[in-house]
């Protein structure tokens, strides 16, 4: 329900994709999604062999400069932050801190 009230007003479009995060027990991930033609653009995760991290506050941040990267290399700099209903604090708030000393604007 949380999410649902959240997404009423957060879309992304083409110039700015959505950045949804999903942060589980374990793990965390993250998506730039187009919402005008329900593609993801990007993703990130901490379950990816090649970021070797775990679903910590540090492994938050990895995620988030590895999706900045992926999001950069792919033309992106703007989007809008979807914390997909999760406080902004802790894992979430890293995550954020990451994308942003990676290059997103937002």
């Amino acid at each position: 329900m949380r999410h649902e009230r959240i997404r009423k007003k957060i879309a992304g479009t083409a110039n700015r994709p959505r950045l949804a995060v999903y942060r589980s027990l374990r793990h965390i991930s993250a998506q730039i999604i187009d919402d005008a033609t329900g593609h993801t653009l990007v993703a990130a995760s901490s379950l990816e062999k090649g970021l070797d991290t775990k679903g910590n506050r540090d492994g938050a941040k990895a995620v988030g400069v590895a999706l900045a990267e992926r999001a950069k290399a792919k033309g992106i700099s703007g989007v809008v932050f979807d914390r997909g209903g999760f406080r902004f604090h802790g894992r979430i708030a890293s995550l954020a801190e990451g994308a942003r000393e990676g290059g997103l604007e937002f």
